[in-house]
């Protein structure tokens, strides 16, 4: 089992219990997915930038993604509906706790001048998303490999009711908010 998942069955839950005055284990709020993905504008005129981003996302995630695509033509932007402009991956179960587990622990740490994620990210619902800068801030992806310096973002769905809830959930599982 995954090491983050332990500490929220044991630790975490008794106190998110306590502090809301939950009758119930199934009441306290969780992470039910996350979904993590990477715009590939330039991939219109040059495809290999997008099977560099996919390559990125498999490292990172451990898990193949998708393949995202354009829903309307702009021409302004010389986009055509259908074209691939992206990747997605969604993660759930043991693999979203590790991959949370690696993202707060060994990614976050790396990234430079940080001082903590912006805690206002929260949608009103108690979901929580979040971008990163580079993709070179996780062990995976090697500095020598890379085409291009690309940011993902980050989307961790929650059953919390409110955005207190979840801040706290994801407090407790060590996300670095900003004070």
């Amino acid at each position: 089992m995954a090491r983050l998942k332990d500490k929220y069955t044991d630790e975490i839950v008794p106190r998110l219990m306590k502090q809301f005055k939950y009758r119930s284990i199934m009441e306290a709020p969780k992470i039910s997915k996350i979904s993590v993905n990477i715009g590939v504008g330039e991939a219109i005129e040059n495809a290999k930038t997008l099977e560099a981003a996919v390559g990125d996302l498999t490292k990172v995630t451990g898990r193949k993604p998708f393949v995202t695509r354009a829903r309307k033509s702009i021409s302004n932007f010389k986009l055509r509906e259908g074209a691939a402009i992206g990747c997605a991956v969604t993660l759930r179960r043991e693999v979203m706790y590790e991959f949370l587990d690696r993202l707060v622990n060994i990614a976050m740490p790396r990234i430079r001048d940080f001082r903590g994620i912006n805690p206002k990210s929260f949608d009103g619902r108690g979901n929580f998303n979040f971008g990163v800068r580079e993709q070179l801030i996780f062990p995976e992806i090697d500095y020598d490999k890379i085409d291009k310096i690309r940011g993902m973002n980050v989307a961790i769905t929650t059953t919390a009711r409110t955005d207190e809830e979840a801040r706290q959930l994801l407090t407790e599982m060590g996300m670095p908010f900003r004070k």
